[in-house]
């Protein structure tokens, strides 16, 4: 199908951040793939192709799944991680291809706290795995246990203080191994969205009580991150709402990045849910695009919209009508990870950078 003809598309237009030009708006969501099978944290062959494909396919950015910056900040024991330099060096080569495909190479940081040592998502069992099967302690800004996994112990000061040193250290390692943007984690309700939520976060210290005190961690490690990366652009992921009374929303979030962004934080990428279980999201096409745009307009920052965005049309509108800057794909781009190179066939807009090797296909410049 080719839609009708969008003359000057905004979604296949350049934007530049800082010293980094995106050649296109449609990226590449973080997705875990709980694929690490020597539990080391170094990605695999399965990282190469799956995140080459994509820049094969023609999107702007592509960004790695949920990659721990220490042990015990992974989700599961078969997660990428970025705390050793033998991870760095096999971040590299995959890097090294992204760049070849024309595309940006990002790397999304993150310490799933008490949402940690779980059981891959496949696998025959679920819930936290146990210290003497390979698993490990959790941590949270308190001691209260996500449902259905066991109880974290909470941070003390010199733990808060290893997280940033962790999260600034993953950031040079990423930048040793030629990413281009460093996300930081901050949603989905792995650690930093439970330092920021009341609904995790029990803490009477200056990391707990008032949003600027459950802000705290994020912006030192905004600023951690920002001090070690120079001039390249730093992302933060946030959940825009908890959907559960007395937790995290919109309004709050857009405080935060508005706070952020004065911490050194560029573009703010918007999901939302995962502090707490069992409560209903209303979920649907571009479900997650009015928290973007509350966002970008409140804090006035750059914005990037997340969820069930399945189509050129679609995505389109969202750019076009300045309700986000770009737009972030997961679930589409596992369908098709040629869907950048589909969409601009169905806008009617020619691209230079179309593989040669697949132009038989119809993906001509």
């Amino acid at each position: 199908m080719v839609l009708d003809r969008v003359p000057e598309s905004r979604l296949f237009s350049p934007l530049t951040i800082r010293s980094t030009t995106f050649r296109n708006r449609l990226w590449v969501a973080a997705m875990c793939q709980y694929s690490v099978d020597e539990e080391d944290g170094v990605p695999t062959d399965w990282h190469l192709v799956h995140l080459g494909s994509f820049a094969r396919g023609g999107a702007g950015l592509v960004m790695t799944e949920a990659t721990a910056v220490s042990p015990v900040g992974r989700i599961s024991a078969e997660d990428t991680g970025l705390y050793t330099d033998v991870q760095r060096d096999a971040w590299r080569r995959i890097v090294d291809f992204l760049h070849g495909q024309g595309a940006v190479a990002g790397v999304q940081l993150a310490h799933a706290g008490r949402k940690g040592s779980q059981y891959r998502e496949w696998g025959p069992q679920s819930g936290t795995r146990p210290v003497g099967e390979g698993g490990w302690q959790t941590v949270a800004p308190s001691a209260v246990a996500f449902e259905g996994y066991d109880a974290p112990v909470a941070l003390d000061h010199d733990g808060i203080r290893r997280v940033v040193q962790d999260f600034a250290d993953a950031a040079r390692r990423a930048v040793s191994a030629g990413f281009d943007v460093i996300e930081i984690h901050a949603a989905h309700g792995y650690l930093l969205h439970q330092f920021l939520s009341p609904l995790s976060n029990r803490r009477d210290d200056e990391y707990g009580g008032p949003l600027e005190n459950r802000a705290r961690l994020v912006l030192e490690v905004v600023g951690a991150v920002r001090e070690v990366v120079a001039d390249r652009p730093v992302f933060v992921r946030f959940s825009a709402t908890d959907y559960a009374d007395g937790g995290l929303d919109e309004v709050q979030v857009a405080a935060v990045a508005r706070l952020a962004a004065e911490a050194g934080a560029d573009l703010f990428d918007i999901s939302s849910g995962g502090v707490v279980a069992g409560v209903t999201i209303p979920v649907g096409p571009g479900y997650q695009v009015r928290f973007a745009e509350h966002v970008r307009t409140s804090a006035e920052v750059p914005v990037s919209a997340v969820g069930l965005i399945v189509a050129a049309d679609q995505a389109e509108e969202i750019i076009a009508s300045g309700r986000a800057d770009a737009v972030m794909a997961g679930r589409e781009f596992l369908r098709d990870p040629h869907f950048a190179l589909r969409a601009a066939h169905e806008l009617g807009v020619r691209l230079d950078y179309a593989p040669r090797q697949y132009h038989r296909g119809g993906w001509r410049d």
